[in-house]
């Protein structure tokens, strides 16, 4: 299963149901609190998180699952736009982010990052 944590509604319609397509369960989060709850639920095989959403960011949802959850693996989905001062990926990587894929992207590449994680 996974968590999708996607503050953008349009967004993360269109990731559950390419994900859903290529057989894998998910469920959503509009934020990282959400998140969190959903994964203290039933932890996931995988946590796909952006970086800016409301109540809990991206950041912050990392430390928390690396902390409590460590064998969730995380991958870092996020455009950044223009609240972007710093390098976000690299500071997600350094808080346990098993990958990070920067927006527009392909489907197809997370596709392939989760078989890797697998």
């Amino acid at each position: 299963m996974i968590i999708l944590a996607e503050d953008d509604p349009d967004q993360r319609l269109a990731l559950r149901l390419a994900l859903q397509k290529e057989g894998y369960a998910v469920r959503e989060a509009a934020n990282g609190a959400e998140a969190l709850r959903l994964i203290g639920q039933k932890p996931p095989t995988a946590l796909i998180t952006d970086i800016f959403m409301p109540d809990m960011d991206g950041l912050e949802l990392i430390t928390r699952v690396r902390d409590e959850f460590p064998d969730v693996k995380i991958i870092v989905v996020s455009g950044g736009g223009q609240r972007t001062s710093g390098d976000y990926f690299a500071s997600t990587r350094v808080l346990g982010a098993h990958a990070t894929i920067q927006k527009p992207f392909e489907f197809k590449q997370l596709v392939s990052i989760l078989r890797a994680l697998s």
